[in-house]
């Protein structure tokens, strides 16, 4: 879409296909997310069911943000079931878990998996020469690391 973002169209290009992969691992993870919450049973169901609704807004929150950087380089935000099944670069949950700690493991690998994957895109950004985007993932980065530091907190083993 035509924008006078003052980027030059490739950066913005780039940067774009950056935050619509993130995007569609953080949908993914938000829905795994959850998979989780509705699941989990044992001891302290009640804290993890309640962390996983905040862990579920925040994510929904860093997509939204993700999202909307693409549209202001007049890019296309891909957040569709069917474009996130195709693009998500997360192994699928499992269903058949329900222990709090299987939840917690599954969890923690996907949080650290898209965490590793934002950080890397960071760099990737600042090299194009978007630092704005970079600052993007930065703030999701933070997030995610706080969230993994979390999640592992809960299950340390």
């Amino acid at each position: 879409m035509k924008t006078s973002n003052a980027l030059a169209s490739n950066i913005r290009n780039s940067s774009v296909g950056l935050l619509n992969a993130r995007v569609a691992d953080t949908i993914d993870l938000a829905l795994a997310t959850k998979q989780a919450h509705w699941n989990l049973r044992g001891p302290q169901f009640i804290a993890v069911h309640l962390m996983l609704d905040t862990l579920r807004s925040d994510l929904d929150g860093y997509v939204d943000t993700m999202a909307e950087r693409a549209t202001a380089l007049g890019g296309v935000a891909l957040g569709t079931v069917q474009t996130t099944a195709k693009a998500s670069t997360l192994t699928a949950y499992p269903t058949n878990i329900h222990a709090i700690p299987d939840h917690l493991k599954a969890l923690a690998e996907r949080v650290g998996a898209v965490g590793n994957a934002v950080r890397k895109n960071i760099d990737e950004a600042d090299e194009a020469g978007d630092a704005t985007t970079a600052d993007v993932f930065t703030e999701v980065s933070r997030g995610l690391d706080k969230w993994l530091w979390m999640i592992e907190s809960h299950n340390p083993a």
